[in-house]
């Protein structure tokens, strides 16, 4: 599984809009500019990001972003989730119940259910207040 740039540009928005959580509203400019993304990237991503309802906006000359929710209550899995889609590792896994129609005589299914598990009690049990507090390490892998 690959993550691809937008989500990996999602998640560097919102630490960098936690960063700043205390100022008022943060440009998409300005964090293009500290992140070294572009603008226009940042708009296609705030986009998607909207549905998750974790920023207030503010339009005009004081204009721009901040986070509505705690970054402790934004986890990994969810900005990942919305950028890419999906994030098991085979496409059969994204339809509950499972459509496959060799899901039944599948021998390999438990694996990849198994990594796809694995994957998202992960990336769920990481915050960006975790990110922010810099307390991921290696040692949460194993």
């Amino acid at each position: 599984m690959k993550i691809s740039t937008k989500g990996r540009y999602a998640l560097r928005m919102i630490v960098d809009l936690a960063m700043h959580q205390g100022q008022n509203f943060i440009t998409l400019n300005d964090i293009a500019k500290r992140q070294n993304i572009s603008k226009k990237y940042l708009e296609q991503i705030i986009v998607l990001l909207n549905s998750l309802k974790i920023f207030k906006a503010n339009r005009g000359f004081q204009g721009g972003y901040k986070l509505a929710v705690e970054p402790k209550d934004i986890s990994v899995a969810s900005v990942l989730k919305i950028t890419e889609g999906s994030i098991n590792p085979v496409a059969c896994l994204d339809n509950n119940p499972n459509t496959c129609e060799r899901c039944q005589e599948c021998y390999t299914l438990p694996v990849w259910k198994g990594l796809s598990e694995v994957i998202n009690n992960y990336l769920e049990n990481i915050s960006i207040q975790d990110i922010l507090d810099n307390k991921i390490s290696l040692n949460q892998i194993n």
